[in-house]
């Protein structure tokens, strides 16, 4: 298959050109096995549902596996719990909260998608206020603190960038997206068919 790294600079594109700073360092943890802090976050069986069921949402099953065919929801899982810091723990805790408040699961699709196309609208002032808690901090000398009791990066983008990793770096999401050619040719430019797949190398 596609090398991993190769794989997550094309995801980075399509998130917008790049990932956030606790999502590269999160996967810098998976990389090398590392655990990102000693906090424990805990999901219970109803927000691992909803984890489930928003990225579901986010890519749904069509022609092509959804994220949950294709184990996305306990990739993240597994992210937040062992590859984030305490600040990302606390706003994707707050994140899930409150579409527990809502009764998300109980909720029909159009419901949900009104929900979380407020989530998003809502994000965009949150990476407001992240990007600015980010520039405050600096080189201050208790950055490390700081970022302790700093808010993490808003549950809408991590739900977003882990949902887009974890589909695009399965052997299904790659598969179902792209086509593999293991031996590539000579470089040339190929104006796609509609419909057709891009080609990953």
């Amino acid at each position: 298959m596609m090398n991993r790294r190769n794989a997550i600079r094309n995801v980075a594109l399509l998130v917008g050109g790049a990932f956030s700073a606790p999502t590269l360092m999160a996967m810098n943890h998976l990389e090398n096995n590392l655990k990102a802090s000693p906090a424990a976050f805990v999901f219970s069986d109803n927000q691992k549902l909803i984890v489930a069921e928003v990225a579901e949402i986010i890519i749904p099953k069509t022609n092509t596996p959804g994220a949950k065919e294709v184990g996305v929801p306990d990739f993240i899982v597994m992210m937040i719990q062992d590859c984030y810091r305490k600040p990302e723990h606390v706003s994707f805790s707050e994140g899930l909260a409150s579409l527990e408040s809502k009764k998300f699961l109980s909720l029909n699709s159009s419901q949900k998608l009104e929900i979380l196309r407020q989530v998003e609208s809502d994000s965009i002032e949150q990476m407001k206020i992240y990007q600015v808690q980010q520039t405050k901090m600096g080189d201050n000398d208790d950055r490390e603190q700081m970022k302790e009791q700093a808010k993490g990066l808003p549950f809408w983008r991590l739900m977003k960038e882990l949902t887009l990793l974890g589909y695009y770096t399965s052997d299904e999401g790659l598969k179902s997206s792209f086509d593999y050619v293991p031996i590539p040719g000579k470089l040339e430019m190929v104006k796609l068919k509609p419909n057709q797949k891009s080609f990953a190398y």
